[in-house]
């Protein structure tokens, strides 16, 4: 095709994905089922990967659950089979007749996402034990608390193992049969800290930036394969009221506009994307705005913007807390 044709054809293809976008404004894509299929959670002994499960589990998902906490891991289980019991007991005419023949199942694997020999150990005992993965979740993340020069090297190695590279390891793992099939969804929790930085948390970031750099690269290869069956969905929220953060604080005026999020709004907001094979979830919607006017503003107006905000310090109270807590168990120890 001559190049002045195709450039024309590309440009009425972008308008095109404008007006697409713009439809889901006013209606609302169906949402898929993932009823008998098998998920995989990371980090899903507590906070966003427990809630994750919930949600999973009450659309009839089989879940395979990692966690390197063994008793939190099977918390979760535990909670994961009450809603399995309460749907059950739910089934009693005829129009939930197909779901009453499914016995959903919940399996826990003690797992350290930071080790790829683990990774790869537990994945292949999944396959053996559970079959192969339909949708897998890149939940598990850890943070240091540390400003850079006091973080100990082996706190920033871990950080970068657990929430970027271990991407690589379970994706990898199960990636292959996806390929097979041409069918999978593969889902990233990331954060609006992989989108634009703060100060303070200089491994952090530095680990969400390569879980986004990862994902984004990844959805562009399937595209290149054609492999239009694998879906991919980033999820970037603002900060989540877990305790991850506790103490994280922006100007006092501002922040009752930008309070932290609820966890369980920001897993019914992904679950929404994940179900409806949205490419990239940022909530709350003010984020895609700022990581807009970071990329096309000059780096002094950004800083200024983030002064007049309080976001340039917005971790320098969360590390103080982390620090006395870590001197008063250090205490406690010496004691």
């Amino acid at each position: 095709m001559n190049i002045v044709a195709e450039f024309f054809v590309v440009a009425f293809k972008v308008l095109w994905a404008f007006v697409l976008s713009a439809l889901k404004w006013f209606v609302r894509p169906k949402e898929k089922s993932v009823a008998g299929q098998v998920c995989l959670i990371t980090g899903a002994g507590s906070g966003l990967g427990r809630l994750f499960a919930k949600e999973f589990a009450r659309r009839q998902a089989i879940l395979v659950l990692w966690d390197i906490n063994s008793q939190g891991n099977e918390e979760t289980a535990e909670m994961v089979r009450q809603i399995y019991k309460e749907l059950g007991s739910q089934q009693t005419d005829g129009a939930m007749e197909e779901v009453t023949t499914f016995q959903p199942q919940v399996y826990t694997y003690v797992c350290d996402v930071g080790k790829r020999d683990n990774v790869y150990q537990t994945a292949e005992k999944v396959r053996r034990e559970v079959g192969d993965i339909d949708v897998l979740v890149n939940n598990a993340g850890v943070v240091s608390g540390h400003h850079l020069l006091e973080c100990p090297d082996e706190l920033i190695e871990r950080t970068m193992m657990v929430n970027c590279h271990a991407h690589f390891w379970t994706t990898k793992a199960f990636l292959p049969k996806m390929l097979e099939i041409n069918h999978g969804h593969i889902v990233t929790v990331a954060s609006s800290l992989g989108l634009f930085s703060t100060a303070g948390v200089e491994d952090y970031c530095a680990s969400k930036f390569g879980a986004v750099g990862f994902h984004e690269s990844l959805s562009h290869e399937l595209k290149a394969a054609d492999k239009d069956g694998i879906k991919m969905t980033l999820v970037c929220p603002y900060l989540v009221d877990t305790g991850m953060f506790r103490g994280c604080r922006i100007r006092k005026e501002i922040e009752p506009f930008l309070p932290p999020l609820k966890p369980e709004y920001c897993v019914k907001q992904a679950m929404n994307a994940i179900l409806t094979d949205q490419p990239m979830i940022c909530t709350p919607r003010l984020m895609y705005m700022v990581n807009f006017m970071k990329s096309i503003l000059p780096f002094e107006a950004v800083v200024c913007m983030y002064r007049f905000l309080g976001a340039d310090k917005c971790m320098y109270p969360f590390i103080a807390q982390r620090k006395q807590a870590m001197n008063n168990n250090e205490a406690k120890n010496g004691i």
